[in-house]
């Protein structure tokens, strides 16, 4: 049964969750989200459809809430999405995909999963490390696993319910949601920079470019933190407050895997 996964992916989470399940499912295509940015209707040529996607302020990055606007999967034997969090959980995100999908072309979620991994939201806390940081991977690891092998079965998995986090999808998300695209007003960039064009690649929403040499950031921001995490001289800052925290990449995930950028 073949499968397509789309990923939105800034600093590897996701990419690596959607290797996970395409190494156990096989005849799997992998298909980054900002690469379909511009075109029309959606429809996956596969029997099995799936968005692996990261958990920002309990909702969908901005541009995977209108990715999945155009995907129509009525013709799609099972769906499913595997989310990743790192601090609230991942419910009302994917209560709000389901609905989005459903609400466009009449068909949500048959599989709904999420798992825990290291967050990367360094404009209000820095990444774990360490021992810290393998211990949650490998529990990732682990559950992704798991995950992959319901897909296979194709697996109906009921969204969970969670007050709490439901309630902070409702306080937060659609402030953030209207902000993003103008966050990167925040970032900046030292003389450290070499011109080395790292931010301009990795970025999935096309919207750093070099100017003389330096990064420059327009109003398409999704608030990956790509730019700033994957900077190889840590170059890039958004306050005073990123100086100091940690910066973080999926290890099993390579940054040229995520120089990428929009097709």
């Amino acid at each position: 049964m073949k499968t397509v996964i789309y990923y939105f992916s800034g600093t590897g989470n996701s990419l690596s969750a959607a290797k996970t399940l395409a190494g156990t499912l096989g005849d799997c295509e992998l298909v980054p989200v900002q690469s379909l940015a511009g075109q029309g209707e959606i429809r996956p040529g596969a029997e099995r459809a799936g968005i692996i996607c990261p958990v920002y302020f309990a909702g969908l990055p901005v541009m995977v809430a209108k990715f999945a606007a155009r995907l129509d999967c009525s013709q799609v034997k099972y769906t499913f999405a595997v989310l990743n969090y790192g601090g609230s959980g991942s419910s009302p995100a994917l209560r709000q995909l389901d609905g989005i999908m459903k609400g466009s072309h009449g068909r949500g979620l048959d599989g709904a999963f999420s798992v825990k991994m290291p967050g990367n939201y360094i404009l209000m806390y820095g990444s774990p490390t360490g021992e810290k940081q393998a211990v949650i991977l490998a529990s990732a690891g682990r559950a992704l696993e798991a995950i992959a092998a319901s897909v296979g079965r194709c697996e109906t998995r009921q969204i969970p319910r969670s007050m709490l986090v439901g309630f902070l999808h409702a306080l937060l998300y659609s402030r953030f949601a209207a902000g993003a695209h103008a966050r990167a007003k925040k970032f900046s960039v030292n003389d450290a920079c070499t011109s080395c064009g790292t931010c301009v690649k990795v970025c999935p929403a096309g919207n750093i470019e070099l100017v003389d040499g330096r990064p420059s950031w327009d109003d398409r921001c999704e608030v990956c933190c790509a730019c700033i995490h994957l900077c190889p001289v840590r170059a890039i800052q958004a306050g005073s407050g990123t100086k100091k925290r940690p910066r973080y990449h999926n290890p099993s995930v390579s940054i040229r895997e995520l120089e990428q950028g929009p097709r």
